[in-house]
């Protein structure tokens, strides 16, 4: 029973599914079996036109509206396409293929109010196979290759995000180690002069009392002579003053030591009165080096804390465990990835517009990061290392906004309604293969039912984030 025998059933005439591009070039006897043998179908906004998975029993192709192509991905819904083009069509599309999987292979669900034209899949194969036999080989071949395709070069985006974090990381964690091992190494030389000096100065028999009035001293550095550290010529200006001082006394190592003084802050009048205390010149050597072991000490203490600050970022950004639903700190989730990406920062002016007010959200950390990531590496690519990028958050009505910006040369205005298609890239060859913006999409919007969005003109670039702050997410 075809589709003409069924009461009430609406056909598409002839001159209007002339006007599709895939049956433009049909003559007017196919038209007329095709109208014969299709219907037109309506759907409400947000209706589930077919199921992937389910048997593939029409094509179907939009007449009006628009829809949304979904793939099931890791227990989620993936837009693979939205559109409103006319003449779009999804469904039985390998209808005549000999042994292929006669199952829908997606979704499809409208966005707004939809009309399409359907057609049962087995005349849709009766039509390809009469109309176009040798096309039959061809789309198999095509189908075939462009999966292998998609696949090869997801899984090279893939090695390639894990290479720019790799790099990334070590480049971060060069800093914070080269910083601890010449620091421990002159630790080790002040700590030595330390074990030879303190007997020089019980030689002197001082007392206890002078020997602690000594050692008091390391906590009360600096008098009105101590020079700003900013100031390189005024720096070097004091040390030679307490050079002099100190070589006048006999100091051991009167160029070590002065460093050290006036690093803590003591300047010539300063160093004189440490001079005039019963330890004399052995006492202001051994002063010298503990002064130099403090702030040794606090260069150690912050690079084990940067160390540590970076693993955190890792585990954070890339955690499997952090895949699961908690309240996060958004705040955090943007320093982690401004960690991740600090090699790539250098010359860029990074400006932070925290809402403090921030609440945190329900979401996956790790997942999230990936988008701040995502954008950020953007913003930064946008910039040219020269320019500026400002991280802005601000706190809603049961959401919270999180915007990127850039003041680079934007995104030109015929391009910007496809910066979130896969595999689309503005970037030159070999910089991306254009799944950034896609996976940060589809982060934010099937995973988190949120909304990323862009503007974008001669003054720069903004992404914008809107996440819910409750919900239940699978």
């Amino acid at each position: 029973m075809n589709a003409q025998s069924i009461p009430g059933v609406a056909l598409v005439p002839p001159d209007e599914l002339r006007t599709l591009f895939l049956f433009e070039r049909l003559g007017d006897e196919r038209l007329r079996w095709l109208s014969r043998h299709g219907e037109r179908r309506t759907h409400p906004p947000g209706a589930l036109v077919f199921c992937e998975g389910d048997p593939a029993e029409h094509l179907h192709v939009l007449l009006d509206g628009g829809v949304r192509l979904l793939q099931r991905s890791s227990g989620e819904d993936v837009t693979l396409v939205e559109t409103t083009q006319r003449g779009v069509y999804a469904g039985a599309v390998r209808a005549f293929a000999t042994g292929a999987d006669q199952r829908y292979a997606q979704s499809l669900r409208t966005t707004v109010a939809s009309s399409f034209f359907r057609l049962p899949a087995q005349d849709f194969a009766v039509l390809v196979r009469e109309e176009m036999p040798m096309a039959v080989h061809l789309l198999d071949g095509l189908f075939v290759g462009v999966r292998v395709s998609e696949a090869t070069i997801r899984r090279r985006e893939h090695l390639a995000d894990l290479g720019a974090l790799s790099a990334g990381l070590a480049h971060e964690l060069n800093n914070p180690a080269a910083t601890a091992v010449r620091a421990s190494a002159q630790l080790r030389r002040h700590v030595d002069a330390l074990r030879r000096r303190a007997p020089l100065v019980v030689r002197t028999g001082v007392d206890a009392t002078a020997l602690e009035r000594l050692l008091h001293l390391h906590g009360s550095a600096g008098g009105t002579s101590a020079v700003p550290p900013g100031d390189p010529l005024a720096v070097a200006d004091a040390e030679d003053a307490v050079r002099d001082v100190l070589a006048e006394a006999g100091a051991a190592d009167p160029d070590v030591a002065a460093a050290a003084f006036v690093a803590a802050g003591f300047g010539a009048d300063d160093v004189a009165v440490v001079l005039e205390e019963p330890t004399g010149a052995a006492g202001a050597d051994l002063l010298a080096d503990v002064l130099a072991v403090e702030p040794l000490l606090r260069d150690v203490e912050a690079a084990a804390a940067a160390v540590s600050a970076l693993v955190a970022s890792v585990k954070e950004y890339a955690h499997p465990g952090a895949a699961s639903v908690r309240d996060v700190d958004v705040h955090a989730g943007l320093d982690s990835a401004v960690t991740m990406l600090g090699h790539k920062l250098a010359g860029v002016e990074l400006h932070r517009d925290y809402d403090p007010s921030l609440p945190r959200v329900a979401a996956r950390g790790a997942e999230l990061n990936q988008v701040w990531t995502n954008l950020i590496d953007n913003a930064v690519d946008a910039v040219a290392g020269r320019g500026s990028v400002e991280l802005r958050t601000r706190p809603g009505d049961g959401v919270v906004t999180v915007e990127v910006r850039d003041d680079g040369a934007g995104i030109p205005e015929e391009l910007l309604p496809r910066v979130f298609e896969a595999f689309f890239t503005t970037k030159g060859p070999g910089s991306g293969c254009g799944l950034g913006l896609d996976t940060a999409r589809r982060i934010v919007e099937d995973r988190h039912h949120g909304h990323l969005g862009v503007t974008s003109g001669p003054r720069g670039t903004t992404f914008t984030v809107t996440l819910p702050v409750h919900q239940r997410l699978p």
